[in-house]
């Protein structure tokens, strides 16, 4: 997919904090993690995982939720809605993608930690972990997305 209709623009619920995203996805993603089902209060979060060169918060400010750890789960401080997550060791943040303003064309490529997902919990992803992809299936990941991507036209 090379047309990504880009930039896109999103914010959270009640839209005090509003989000770009100006680089193509590095791929998309759907996490059955326990820690996700929790913050996401579902049975997986969904990533669409972006360079962080491509990524900023236009308006408004956010505060850190979750494990406060070494994963940096950004909320909206207002409506505590969930937008995006940063971490040293990822080369990529990792945007919710139901806070874009145009969320009908996402679809995971990749699944998570099925080892922990919820029995009726399935997606349409065309790779599937039971735990996290090896740091060396990356480039390989990041190429079969590129070629198999839905397009955000």
């Amino acid at each position: 997919m090379t047309d990504w209709n880009l930039p896109w623009e999103g914010g959270c619920r009640c839209d005090r904090v509003r989000i770009r995203v100006s680089a193509p996805p590095v791929f998309t993603a759907a996490c059955h993690c326990t820690g996700c089902q929790k913050m996401s209060s579902s049975a997986f979060s969904l990533t669409v995982a972006v360079p962080p060169e491509g990524f900023a918060v236009i308006a408004g400010e956010t505060v850190i939720g979750g494990m406060h750890g070494d994963l940096q789960h950004h909320f909206c401080a207002w409506c505590m809605s969930w937008m995006f997550t940063r971490a040293d060791m990822m080369p990529f943040v990792n945007v919710r993608p139901t806070m874009l303003d145009k969320p009908q064309w996402f679809v995971p490529f990749i699944e998570t930690m099925t080892s922990e997902k919820l029995a009726w919990a399935t997606t349409p992803a065309v790779q599937s972990y039971e735990r996290f992809p090896p740091m060396e299936d990356f480039a390989a990941l990041v190429g079969a997305f590129n070629a198999w991507a839905p397009g955000a036209a």
